[in-house]
């Protein structure tokens, strides 16, 4: 069995897309994909040629089947995935937009099989991995997620092996914005790489600057701390530099949803191939400019030809 480069856990829910703009209540038509930021990233990873190992649960139902059938179609190694027949599969509804604003979301996962994920899951196996990738979604989907969150991330590192870290905040999943903001800090202090949004930045930390916010992580045990700035690029900081990284240009936007995610798997691929922290930068941009081009959460991820291809002609 070949080495595992990179492990990540979450939810992945099944996803009903309308086929027409417009308010969900009035679309009759949609198709179903697949939909969790976790898995997102996983999916990218894996694009690329990484062996990644996914770590779920979904219910014994064919929501269930579906999604874990798209993963496994992506590459994913996902023998530690559960399947439970007491919970169900969570899926979610999403508008179509076509003049790149936010698309309206309804969720359907409270209580869904993902939500009872705990650290029993947790062995020598698992922890194999070289690298970690978490978010701050899992956290918050119940007590039992926390604590398999906090466990996965402390173990990982305490290993030496490398731990990225996206707070990705879902606040309406959180008790309380309190709450949230305690256990995503805490998180994160087990992370090496951590990859806020400015507007996340400021709310988790309280100051307005990005080299204010990177300072915060950098203080808490981070090595690098790479801020999505949208349109405008990111911002790198580490011990020793920080820098702006200027945005790859796109001439139309068709949906936002799915960018941070590839922004991580550019970064995080690039630094599990020994690139330096800016060239990393210059592949998430460039990822991410590729995800708001198309419609859907992974559809603009690419796979290592059209990387490779990107990188000799840029």
């Amino acid at each position: 069995m070949s080495k595992v480069d990179v492990l990540s856990f979450g939810e992945t829910m099944a996803m009903w897309v309308a086929e027409q703009t417009g308010d969900l209540a009035q679309v009759e038509l949609f198709h179903k994909r697949i939909a969790g930021a976790d898995s997102n990233v996983a999916i990218g990873l894996s694009r690329l040629g990484f062996n990644v190992q996914w770590l779920s649960r979904v219910g014994a139902d064919s929501l269930g089947r579906f999604v874990l059938n798209t993963l496994q179609g992506e590459g994913l190694d996902c023998r530690h995935v559960e399947i439970d027949p007491q919970h169900p599969t969570g899926f979610q509804l999403k508008s179509r937009v076509d003049d790149g604003s936010d698309p309206q979301v309804e969720y359907f996962r409270r209580g869904s099989a993902a939500s009872h994920l705990s650290r029993s899951v947790i062995n020598d196996t698992v922890l194999s991995a070289r690298h970690l990738h978490a978010t701050g979604i899992p956290p918050a989907l119940s007590p039992s997620c926390n604590e398999l969150s906090f466990e996965l991330m402390r173990a990982m590192r305490a290993a030496g092996n490398s731990v990225s870290f996206d707070p990705n905040l879902r606040p309406s999943l959180w008790a309380s914005e309190q709450q949230m903001i305690r256990d995503i800090n805490a998180l994160a202090a087990h992370a090496h790489w951590v990859l806020p949004g400015l507007e996340e930045g400021r709310l988790l930390t309280g100051y307005g600057a990005p080299s204010d916010i990177a300072a915060f992580y950098l203080d808490q045990g981070a090595e690098a701390v790479i801020i999505k700035l949208g349109a405008k690029g990111a911002f790198l900081r580490t011990a020793t530099t920080e820098q702006f990284v200027p945005a790859v240009p796109v001439a139309r936007v068709v949906d936002t949803v799915g960018a941070g995610d590839g922004f991580a798997v550019g970064v995080i691929s690039a630094l599990l191939e020994n690139l330096d922290y800016c060239e990393a930068v210059k592949r998430g941009n460039w990822i991410g400019s590729r995800a708001v081009q198309s419609r859907g959460d992974m559809e603009g991820l690419p796979t290592r030809a059209e990387l490779d291809h990107y990188t000799t002609t840029a």
